[in-house]
C-alpha cells in the first residue's frame, strides 16, 4: 500500500463522515481512526503468509496465470452495494466483451444511500465481471478485469 492509497482512504473517510476504516490487502492491514475531524492513528501490520496451502512455483503454475497478469483490474474504491446498471429496468453499463474508454461508467456502488458512479481509468475490453449485481463489495475488492487496448 502506498501513500496515495492511504490519502484516498483518508479522503473517503472525510467524504462519508466515517470514524474508523480498516483495510486488509495482500497480508497488509491498515486501520485509520478519526478524532475531532483529524486522523488519530494509522496502524499497519504485516501478517505472515498462511502455511495452510503450499506455494506453487511460478514455472509450474496454471497456464492461465501469465495471461491474468496482463489484465488490468478495476477495484472498488469504497464499501457498498454493487450495481451493474442505473436501475433494475436498464441494461448493464458493461458486459463481458464490452470495449470501454477512459471515463466511461462501468458500474454504480451505493454507499450510505449515495449512488457513486465508478468510471474506467483505461481503455480496454472487459474480460471478467467478478461481482454479482446487488452484492456487497469491500474497499479494494476487484470488480472487473480488463484486457488493455
Amino acid at each position: 500500500m502506498n501513500l496515495k492509497e492511504i490519502k484516498e482512504m483518508i479522503n473517503l473517510m472525510n467524504e462519508h463522515d466515517l470514524l474508523e476504516l480498516e483495510v486488509e490487502r495482500n497480508g497488509l492491514k491498515v486501520k485509520l481512526r478519526k478524532n475531532a475531524g483529524q486522523v488519530q492513528q494509522i496502524i499497519t501490520t504485516q501478517e505472515a503468509p498462511s502455511v495452510a496451502a503450499p506455494a506453487i512455483p511460478r514455472e509450474k503454475g496454471p497456464a492461465l496465470e501469465p495471461e491474468k497478469e496482463k489484465l488490468i483490474e478495476i477495484i472498488s474504491p469504497m464499501v457498498g452495494t454493487f450495481y451493474r446498471a442505473s436501475s433494475p429496468e436498464s441494461a448493464p453499463y458493461v458486459d463481458v466483451g464490452s470495449e470501454i474508454q477512459p471515463g466511461e461508467v462501468v458500474c454504480i456502488i451505493e454507499a450510505m444511500k449515495l449512488m457513486n458512479e465508478i468510471k474506467a481509468e483505461v481503455k480496454g475490453k472487459v474480460k471478467e465481471i467478478l461481482v454479482e449485481n446487488g452484492s456487497p463489495v469491500e474497499f479494494g475488492q476487484v470488480l472487473f478485469r480488463l484486457e488493455p487496448a
